[in-house]
């Protein structure tokens, strides 16, 4: 860890070149150093998942949390945030957290699952330094340190609604589910689309399939190959398909629209983040996964000097950290059948799967 000090260092004197040049191209991440003089004492360090900011999904929702939490505590957003993304393969995940630490940043996110392999290390190595891990428990795969908080979700439980919202919408009995990565995370989404497929339609067929395999992110970044997939489901008789393939997803999306079928994005509104007329008329609904909110308290949390080191913050439909949405009334019509599984979600009378 001493070498990833020395690199630390490095990285903060290139970090801060780049905040200079990021007058000149508003594109750039904000932030000026953890000891720049800024509008709050707050200074929020955030390391993406692969793709980074711009997938219009799991990246953008991150952004969207820290964003509000540091306009609501009077920061400035150009000046509080530095934002930073891992190589493509990934390599450097450990670099860009302790870049963020020795740079003064505080609390520091890390997003993602992938960071699991790195964040116990940074964690000791900077005790002064409050970490949060989107979608990495605290005690996985070790325990990660008091100063570390896992920010979960019940995926299964929102992926559940849009299996059901999918099989009351489908006119061929026929659905698709699209995985990024084959990872026990993404798989949580799977197991709980097909539960609450089949719990509507038991004869219900559910076309699965993962862009890349375990140990390969590329299938979060890859629209292009999310499209292939898609359009696979598509021609094999699916006439909606759900995806949870981050960035991946447009190519899905892009499918549908080629098909004239539908599609289901995830953890965004994406009906409201796609950005384009002829894809928001085939997105049906998003599982809803509040990343934006969760980060958003975690930050709010630590201003006021309550974070619980050393804990899993898990958000369920019982706090609304998952759902659906209903931006353009696709599924305003299937509302009330919906609403009835939810509540037999939160009730404890059905229990949705986490593995396929």
């Amino acid at each position: 860890m001493r070498g990833m000090k020395a690199a630390a260092l490095l990285l903060a004197g290139s970090m801060a070149l780049a905040a200079c040049a990021s007058d000149e191209d508003d594109s750039a991440s904000g932030g000026g150093g953890g000891d720049s003089s800024a509008s709050s004492d707050l200074q929020v360090g955030l390391a993406y998942d692969t793709g980074g900011r711009g997938d219009k999904s799991f990246n953008d929702s991150a952004y969207a949390g820290v964003e509000a939490a540091v306009e609501s505590l009077g920061g400035d957003t150009a000046e509080d945030i530095e934002e930073v993304s891992p190589n493509d393969d990934g390599s450097d995940r450990a670099e860009i957290l302790a870049q963020l630490a020795e740079a003064g940043y505080n609390p520091v996110i890390a997003v993602g699952f992938a960071y699991d392999d790195t964040i116990a290390e940074v964690a000791a190595d900077y005790p002064d330094t409050t970490f949060a891990q989107v979608d990495g428990s605290v005690d996985s795969p070790e325990f990660k340190g008091d100063n570390v908080t896992g920010l979960l979700f019940a995926e299964e439980q929102g992926s559940f609604l849009a299996g059901v919202a999918a099989a009351l919408k489908t006119t061929t009995n026929q659905v698709g589910f699209v995985g990024g990565v084959e990872t026990s995370l993404i798989q949580k989404f799977e197991a709980g689309f097909v539960a609450g497929a089949q719990a509507v339609k038991p004869d219900i067929v559910v076309q699965r399939q993962y862009i890349s395999p375990a140990g390969d992110f590329s299938g979060f970044s890859d629209p292009a190959r999310g499209q292939i997939v898609a359009q696979g489901m598509f021609d094999g008789g699916a006439d909606i398909v759900y995806h949870a393939a981050g960035g991946s997803g447009q190519g899905v999306f892009e499918a549908a629209a080629a098909a004239g079928k539908r599609a289901i994005g995830v953890d965004s509104d994406q009906y409201e983040t796609v950005g384009d007329p002829a894809l928001q008329a085939v997105i049906m609904t998003s599982m809803l996964k509040r990343v934006d909110n969760a980060v958003e308290a975690f930050i709010t949390s630590y201003s006021e000097d309550s974070v619980e080191g050393g804990t899993d913050i898990v958000n369920d439909l019982s706090t609304e950290g998952v759902g659906l949405s209903y931006s353009g009334g696709f599924i305003d019509d299937i509302k009330t059948q919906i609403d009835e599984y939810a509540t037999q979600i939160t009730d404890g009378s059905i229990e949705v799967p986490t593995t396929p």
